[in-house]
């Protein structure tokens, strides 16, 4: 195999178009998602072994080997412990570096963050797990300079939603929806995706109108919600989740606006107000809220769909509702985790503050 040292002297040639996953990669990838890999993964693993692809091609001039060489292990993690824009512009990682910014694989020439790299290690572990080979990243020597890497990039983890989307947020991006369709189907996503236990955007959009149970709704006015799995739940064992008051009437309501009444939950809305037979992707959920922000006062980019994840678990905090509660409706795996959310209310704001009285 070519030596780390025996670097092609010009990247962009190498790489004249974007390389695809070979059918050996596509093949392990399908093992992968039948066993029922959530989707907003299948898109990780993909991404990244395109990327690490693109890396090896133009660092080595070849493909993926499996099982894959320490030394191209090595080359790879020393390649994104640093900072390439303060590296020579003959330096051959620099050189591959700008040539995969070229064909957007990379955003910069800066030491990528620990979690980024740690995220394509592990989808190229997974590949090798798959083929029953030994990952080169078990190495000893490939062991010991990734968590020195780790130590020296270092970096506070950004949060995934700059603002929670608590009770009084969520309220001012309802009143920002519209009285059509689309609206109805805002509303729905929203106190949905926030009433359930905070919801991930890809759980919101993966729910099927046969997946919720109105027979409870006429006489106490909750619907029982299936889903499927979860980041944290295995395929059929996510216990039911309740919605209830104003989340489920807006389920119902975008229910009867719509006419669904099998397949999924939250489809495309065109700008004429036609109803798509299309389910929404992750993004569009992102999308909405980004609209719905630009009609209020907030700034751009308030939040995120992780803002109704960590709102939830943080207006739960506020009313003094037990994490093992909220626990239960957001499904976190690890109480730590959950606990976090908690933390981070204003000591004031604690209900615990108000034992003797405000």
């Amino acid at each position: 195999m070519t030596q780390p040292s025996d670097v092609p002297p010009a990247p962009s040639s190498t790489l004249s178009t974007l390389p695809r996953l070979t059918p050996a990669d596509h093949a392990a990838l399908e093992d992968l998602f039948r066993r029922g890999t959530p989707e907003n993964t299948q898109r990780a693993y993909e991404s990244d072994l395109t990327y690490v692809q693109a890396w090896k091609r133009l660092s080595f001039g070849g493909a993926l080997d499996w099982p894959e060489a320490e030394a191209v292990a090595l080359r790879f993690i020393l390649d994104h412990a640093r900072d390439l824009s303060a590296a020579a512009v003959t330096d051959p990682s620099r050189q591959v570096a700008e040539a995969l910014v070229e064909f957007g694989l990379r955003k910069s020439l800066a030491c990528p963050a620990p979690s980024t790299l740690d995220r394509r290690i592990a989808s190229w572990r997974a590949l090798h797990r798959m083929r029953d080979l030994p990952s080169p990243f078990d190495a000893p020597l490939v062991k010991q300079a990734r968590a020195k890497a780790r130590r020296a990039a270092a970096r506070p983890p950004a949060p995934k939603s700059q603002n929670p989307v608590t009770r009084d947020v969520l309220e001012v991006l309802l009143d920002a929806t519209t009285s059509d369709l689309c609206g109805f189907r805002d509303r729905a996503i929203l106190l949905l995706g926030w009433g359930s236990g905070g919801r991930r955007r890809s759980e919101i959009v993966s729910f099927n109108v046969e997946d919720l149970d109105l027979t409870d709704y006429p006489t106490r006015g909750l619907i029982w919600l299936r889903l499927l799995a979860t980041k944290t739940t295995q395929t059929g064992k996510t216990p039911r989740l309740v919605l209830k008051g104003m989340a489920a009437t807006a389920v119902v309501e975008w229910l009867g606006s719509s006419g669904l009444t099998e397949g999924p939950l939250f489809r495309k809305v065109t700008a004429q107000g036609t109803l798509v037979n299309r389910r929404l992707t992750a993004d569009a959920v992102a999308q909405v809220i980004r609209r719905l922000i630009a009609r209020t006062d907030l700034p751009p980019g308030f939040a995120t769909p992780h803002g109704l994840r960590s709102g939830f678990l943080t207006q739960a905090a506020l009313d003094g509702a037990p994490l093992q509660a909220a626990k239960r409706l957001s499904l976190h795996r690890s109480a730590a985790q959950a606990q976090k959310y908690y933390a981070d209310v204003d000591l004031a704001d604690n209900p615990a503050a108000d034992l003797l009285g405000g």
